[in-house]
């Protein structure tokens, strides 16, 4: 591969990331899939080279594996070669609030998706994303992690470790001219959500997706989506405590 850019799509077997694959490819760029369902990112790429012409390749990742990010990170780097790399992350794990707080094993892996898998990944891709002197980082986190609910706390509380983070990440790569954005959608319409009770104003994965790009290229730091939910937020935020953890939300 020479010239251009690429994008590795980490979690490249969820609806948001296909959709990702499809628009950057269809944009110009080449990508890499990566993540733990090998046939399913297969077809993934067979369907972007075909549908865009550009080159589509997967590696195989377990998100939560970090002894093995090193060789995955490298691995990375070696399909890029004469390509800027960029990062779409959008993998997500979110159990049911109660079996987190039966099982201390549930509430832990959903921290180690959610959070430190993306620490470990972005801590290793760091020194290189800062060498090619540019380049774009963009993660999808959640609007859940804006303030723990009730109905939700430990995987908000993943999700707002990880903002907190990629807000320090940006400062810390902005002189090297790499862009970092934060996404937090609301209800997605994917298997994640799937079934769940109370869902409302669904958006669909691949309007999540080009808006990511377009929060990108636009130079957004963050990005709500869709757009009302930092409305929603901003008000739920402003619920005084002693009122909130009344409220069963």
């Amino acid at each position: 591969m020479t010239g251009g850019d690429i994008w590795l799509v980490v979690g490249g077997s969820s609806s948001v990331a296909r959709a990702f694959a499809l628009e950057a490819a269809a944009g110009g760029s080449g990508v890499i899939l990566a993540g733990r369902d090998r046939d399913d990112l297969e077809a993934t790429a067979a369907d972007v080279r075909l549908r865009t012409g550009q080159p589509a390749t997967v590696l195989d990742l377990d998100a939560a594996d970090v002894e093995r990010h090193d060789a995955f990170v490298a691995a990375c780097w070696g399909g890029a070669t004469g390509r800027r790399l960029n990062v779409f992350y959008a993998v997500g794990s979110m159990p049911d609030q109660a079996e987190a707080m039966r099982d201390y094993r549930v509430a832990e892996r959903t921290i180690a998706v959610n959070f430190l898998s993306v620490v470990s990944l972005l801590t290793r891709l760091e020194p290189g994303l800062r060498r090619q002197g540019g380049g774009t980082v963009i993660v999808v986190g959640s609007v859940a992690g804006d303030r723990g609910r009730r109905k939700n706390f430990v995987y908000g509380s993943a999700k707002a470790g990880l903002h907190a983070y990629l807000q320090g990440l940006r400062s810390h790569l902005f002189e090297a001219g790499v862009r970092v954005v934060t996404v937090k959608p609301g209800f997605l319409d994917t298997a994640m959500t799937w079934g769940l009770p109370g869902l409302f104003l669904v958006a669909s994965p691949e309007a999540c997706a080009r808006a990511s790009l377009r929060a990108a290229a636009k130079g957004r730091d963050e990005l709500y989506y869709p757009g009302f939910w930092r409305l929603i937020m901003a008000v739920i935020r402003a619920i005084p405590e002693p009122l909130f953890k009344r409220l069963s939300i």
